[in-house]
């Protein structure tokens, strides 16, 4: 797999687990159950399945902390979060804080992404600004190299 293959996998991956994290808000069903599901979906197999199966389960699991750290940046309570910045938020946060590996922008730039197409009209605003103000306190390092 070349690298922009390995991107586009883990961008669908990105997008199949907000998909997931969206109807897990409406239907609560747990990481299993939507991991199932979603192993049925068209795009699955060119989907990096590792990496969807640990943002569900991740994101899932983690939802309180998760909650906890984006309502530190939020302007609003998290109840009136629209469902799929909710799930891209989560993602975003869950990405931050666990998967080191993946730049901070790229972190961004995805969410912006599927803010894009799948959110409220301007919501990709909300959703960068919200993630850049997390980046700037949970990749301090990482920033400040960037920046230098």
């Amino acid at each position: 797999m070349t690298r922009s293959q390995s991107s586009g996998a883990r961008s669908l991956a990105r997008r199949l687990a907000m998909q997931a994290l969206y109807q897990h808000q409406l239907t609560g069903y747990g990481g299993d159950e939507l991991l199932r599901q979603f192993a049925e979906a068209d795009d699955y197999a060119n989907a990096d399945a590792v990496m969807l199966k640990s943002l569900i389960e991740g994101v899932v699991s983690a939802r309180e902390s998760l909650d906890a750290r984006i309502g530190r940046y939020a302007d609003r309570p998290l109840e009136q979060l629209d469902p799929v910045e909710h799930a891209i938020l989560w993602i975003g946060i869950y990405e931050f804080e666990y998967c080191i590996d993946t730049p901070y922008k790229v972190v961004i730039d995805e969410a912006v992404r599927l803010s894009r197409r799948f959110g409220a009209e301007g919501s990709y605003k909300y959703v960068n600004a919200l993630l850049d103000s997390a980046a700037s306190e949970m990749r301090v390092k990482e920033r400040l190299a960037a920046s230098s």
